[in-house]
């Protein structure tokens, strides 16, 4: 499959009143194509900087970021955007949703910038795998949390992302629905064949991906495959 994800010592600090401040320090990995990850740490220890320099949405100070062959660092701000519209999905832990546009009209968003046709069935038939159908035309403010977040997971997957970036996306919800969101964001992902990159606080959530790397204080302090990871290995080098 080859690698998706290819980061070399970054870095990022900020200038705070005269000092610099390192938010994340020397940080490298690469993740294979087609493989899920969690990235896991206290609060404010850089995780979701790290998600955010990942995925273009922010640069490094330092080092590199490769994402599906391309070199995020050298780019633009609009190319950079064009990268994530191509190649990326998001889900959000405040889902993020346009509160002025419907369900499917919030999916058609990613579609339409694409330029893509039949934009309205893809959505339709998107918000069907989630279990939304039958709310299509309601406004987030008329949806649940949970129906909010399965609609930023449909529109997260309506370009066909080559990898999907989570960050803390059951962290607005209660236990009984982050369980059902969880399982819809590995099932789709699975289906669509999507790598996952997750950040999360709950352990429980982290162990259900490949692998998990954690971060404390801005650096990156062991990085190890879980049971299931161990599992696909073991299935990977059988076959």
């Amino acid at each position: 499959m080859g690698t998706i994800l290819n980061i070399q010592n970054l870095t990022k600090t900020y200038q705070s009143g005269g000092s610099t401040l390192t938010v994340l320090d020397n940080i490298s990995f690469a993740l294979e194509a087609g493989s899920t990850m969690s990235i896991v740490g206290p609060s404010g220890s850089g995780k979701t900087t790290l998600l955010g320099l990942c995925a273009g949405l922010d640069r490094s100070s330092s080092g590199m970021v490769e994402l599906n062959n391309i070199r995020l660092d050298n780019l633009t701000e609009d190319q950079r955007a064009q990268v994530r519209n191509e190649h990326v999905g998001f889900i959000f832990q405040n889902f993020q949703l346009l509160p002025t546009l419907t369900a499917i009209e919030n999916v058609m968003v990613p579609l339409e910038l694409r330029g893509e046709r039949n934009i309205r069935s893809h959505a339709a038939d998107l918000l069907d795998k989630v279990g939304l159908a039958d709310r299509a035309h309601h406004y987030p403010s008329q949806l649940s949390g949970g129906e909010q977040q399965r609609v930023s997971l449909a529109r997260a997957f309506s370009n066909s992302p080559k990898i999907l970036f989570a960050d803390e996306p059951t962290g607005n919800l209660d236990a009984e629905t982050s369980e059902k969101v969880v399982k819809l964001i590995f099932d789709l992902n699975k289906e669509a064949g999507t790598t996952l990159v997750l950040v999360t606080h709950d352990l429980e959530m982290a162990s259900k991906t490949q692998r998990i790397i954690r971060i404390k204080g801005g650096a990156l302090i062991s990085d190890e495959l879980t049971s299931s990871g161990m599992l696909d290995k073991k299935n990977y080098a059988g076959g």
